[in-house]
């Protein structure tokens, strides 16, 4: 699967949980980038099927094609994007709508613009406050060439899994629901099933719950959207299982990815 991801600085004081924040900003000022319809209405639209707002928010499937990557409680405005199919072949739409969303709409319920602001991708400086640099980015492609049999697994964001209906807690959240949230959306996104042959051990781990806030818009209330953090030890990894969390550090795991819930790092123990 081929992926971009861009690293956006902005010069603003932010909330503890930027991601319903961003993530909401970035749906109205894409849709105001792409959208052909005078009404502004998904609904009978003729163009939908080919629309980055509606396949990036509105489309009911299983996985959306992006997920925002940043730090919990956060002393300024940073935050990643990450971008595969669809939304990552159309990623200038996406560069337009993060200028249109910090510079035009603005942020928070006062609508406040951000005057300096900086986006990134691969080390490379993308825009620097007042144009856009031209260039021509190329997706990468995830392929993992190392391999290590124990890692430190960190869940830098809310993690949201639920198994029999409901959600899994620190005391109940082990690796091998991990793993299969991950294998879930490997299998969506190539077409063919994962059979996980072995599981690996958890040596020891520090979990606990977190929990925020988000307004939604679509029912007029506010929702919890918290989960569990913290970080586990492994050993007795796999090649198999170990691309698996890769892949994890690309796409998330659990639910709500597009609000930054699920992010992960992985770091090799020697």
């Amino acid at each position: 699967m081929q992926s971009i991801q861009f690293i956006v600085k902005a010069d603003y004081s932010a909330p503890p949980f930027i991601g319903s924040m961003v993530r909401g900003a970035l749906g109205q000022a894409l849709k105001e980038v792409v959208c052909v319809n005078p009404n502004f209405k998904c609904q009978g639209c003729f163009a939908k099927e080919s629309c980055l707002y509606y396949d990036m928010y509105e489309a009911k499937k299983r996985f959306h094609n992006f997920r925002l990557d940043f730090a919990l409680w956060p002393k300024s405005l940073e935050f990643g994007i990450r971008l595969w199919a669809q939304a990552g072949q159309k990623y200038p739409y996406i560069l337009s709508a993060l200028h249109r969303m910090l510079s035009v709409k603005g942020l928070g319920p006062k609508r406040e613009r951000v005057e300096k602001f900086e986006i990134w991708s691969k080390g490379i400086p993308i825009y620097e406050g007042k144009n856009f640099i031209q260039r021509h980015l190329e997706p990468k492609n995830f392929q993992i060439d190392t391999f290590c049999p124990r890692v430190w697994l960190q869940f830098k964001t809310p993690v949201r899994l639920k198994k029999n209906g409901r959600f899994l807690r620190p005391d109940n959240l082990g690796i091998e629901e991990v793993l299969l949230s991950i294998a879930g959306k490997k299998s969506f996104y190539e077409g063919e099933g994962i059979y996980i042959e072995k599981f690996p051990k958890v040596e020891a781990k520090e979990l606990r719950m977190v929990d925020f806030e988000r307004y939604s818009n679509r029912q007029k209330s506010k929702m919890k959207i918290g989960g569990v953090i913290g970080w586990m030890r492994l050993s007795g990894l796999t090649p198999q299982t170990y691309e698996l969390l890769r892949f994890g550090e690309l796409v998330g795991v659990g639910k709500l990815g597009t609000f930054g819930l699920g992010s992960m790092e992985v770091k090799e123990i020697e």
